[in-house]
Order: structure tokens, then C-alpha cells, then sequence
């Protein structure tokens, strides 16, 4: 059962009996809908007024969408640095993702040994470095050799000048913190 407003008796609705409201129809059926004319209108005017109608389309011939063309875009303003003068040297540079952190040395570690090594790799024309060394050493040998050995994994974007792959020379700083 459910109540319907006040709580008397005759206002409860039962599952399976016909709703009050069922019985006693207070509505008007809608008009039935006007026959079609031969241009496919149902008679009635519009009440707006339309662009130009198109013509129909001819027996054999399917409709067809028309959109006219979306207006043109700003010109878009490049994002990317100016091209480098033609025959200008452009310095190696470190990819992105390939570049893994040195290992902490242990004992470096335990000693509480930290600072900056400056290493200084060669690389050839295919990014991979030919020649790491230490240009300034950070005061531990541990940290000065973990350093040359995780530049020598990294891939770099190579040397270019006038558009072409060369050898160049790149000094990268790798700092030592023990975390705490």
C-alpha cells in the first residue's frame, strides 16, 4: 500500500486497483497529424522563415549534405626555437629517457661523501659518447669514477653543423647528495 496525501483510508493505493486518477479522463486527445503534400510538408506554415530551399532531387539522384567550409584558422605561431644559421655549430645534447642516474658509490655513501663532478664526453656522430673523462672532480675518486661510468651509457642527440651529424663536445654537471 501506499499513501496518498492525508492519511485516510479511501486514499490508499492499492497494487493491482485502478489509480484514482485513471478513472475520470480530464484530457483532450491530440489532433490527428495533417496528410503530407507532394513536397513532403505537412501543410502547416513554417514559423520561421527558411533559408533557400533546395531543389529536389531528381529520380536516381541521392541527397546530398551541403556544409559550407568552416572559416579558416589563425596562423599559427611557431613553437619550436629558429633554425640555427646554416653552417652553425649545434652542441650535443642529452636524450630524454636516456640518460640513467649514476650509482652512488657504497663506500662514498657510509664516508658521507658528496659534490659535483663536471664530465666531459666526446660524442660521435651517432650520439654515442667516444670519450668520457672528469674535467672537474668533486674531491672523492668513488664519486669522480661513478659519474664517468653512467655518462658512458647515455645517448645523446649528436652534433650538427649545416644540418649534419659531427663530433662535439658536451661537460655535464652529476651531483652527489647522500639523502638522510
Amino acid at each position: 500500500m501506499i499513501w496518498l496525501g492525508d492519511r485516510n483510508e479511501d486514499d490508499f493505493y492499492r497494487v493491482g486497483d485502478t489509480p484514482p486518477t485513471a478513472s475520470a479522463s480530464g484530457y483532450e486527445p491530440l489532433p490527428a497529424p495533417l496528410p503530407a503534400d507532394a513536397d513532403d510538408r505537412s501543410g502547416l506554415e513554417p514559423t520561421q522563415p527558411s533559408a533557400q530551399a533546395e531543389p529536389a532531387p531528381s529520380e536516381g539522384e541521392l541527397p546530398h549534405l551541403v556544409e559550407t567550409a568552416p572559416p579558416l584558422p589563425p596562423p599559427a605561431v611557431p613553437t619550436e626555437a629558429p633554425e640555427p644559421p646554416v653552417g652553425a655549430l649545434v652542441q650535443p645534447r642529452p636524450i630524454a629517457g636516456s640518460t640513467p642516474a649514476p650509482r652512488y658509490p657504497r663506500r662514498a655513501l657510509r664516508r658521507g661523501d658528496s659534490g659535483t663532478v663536471l664530465v666531459r664526453a666526446q660524442i660521435g656522430p651517432d650520439g654515442v659518447p667516444t670519450s668520457v673523462d672528469v674535467a672537474q672532480g668533486s674531491g672523492s675518486r668513488d664519486l669522480d669514477r661513478a659519474a664517468v661510468d653512467a655518462v658512458e651509457r647515455w645517448r645523446f642527440h649528436p652534433a650538427t653543423q649545416g644540418g649534419q651529424p659531427t663530433v662535439g663536445t658536451v661537460v655535464v654537471p652529476i651531483s652527489f647528495e647522500p639523502s638522510r
